[in-house]
């Protein structure tokens, strides 16, 4: 897929005689052409060309898109953004529970996080709450002294 930030340094071969490069690069070939044998439309439609730039971009990745289909990695995360929901604190904690199971029945809130995706408070705050609840004891790592999450009954 074309770049915004190529386009603009193919803009600057104007300066070194090459005017219309850029528009060669986003698919118009002929006015390409016609840039680079008129020095730009004289300048006047390089200046224009300043401001047209994103549209041409855009406008040419679309095509690119609407031809080949959306097996460009680059734009497969904007065009199939799946947005999870949230998981409860009842899911979030059987998670938990089977990353704890995972690692001998102990976990820390960093481990939480990497096993589940949820953020470091909302993983804490579930801990504690278990731990208020009695189901989890907690303790410090001997050699790092980070805080363990101890499950007594896995």
């Amino acid at each position: 897929m074309n770049s915004k930030g190529t386009s603009y340094l193919l803009w600057l071969t104007f300066f070194v005689g090459l005017g219309g490069v850029h528009r060669i690069y986003n698919g118009k070939y002929f006015s390409g052409l016609l840039w680079l044998f008129t020095g730009g439309l004289f300048g006047i439609g390089q200046i224009v060309d300043l401001f047209l730039i994103p549209d041409m971009v855009e406008s040419h990745n679309l095509k690119r898109l609407s031809r080949y289909g959306s097996a460009d990695a680059t734009l497969q995360p904007a065009i199939t953004r799946v947005v999870e929901p949230k998981p409860t604190s009842e899911q979030l904690m059987i998670k938990l529970l089977k990353a704890a199971q995972k690692r001998g029945g102990k976990i820390s809130v960093t481990q939480g996080v990497a096993d589940t995706g949820a953020g470091f408070a909302e993983v804490e705050g579930t801990l504690l709450e278990v731990a208020k609840k009695g189901y989890v004891s907690i303790q410090n790592d001997p050699h790092s002294g980070a805080v363990i999450y101890v499950f007594p009954e896995l």
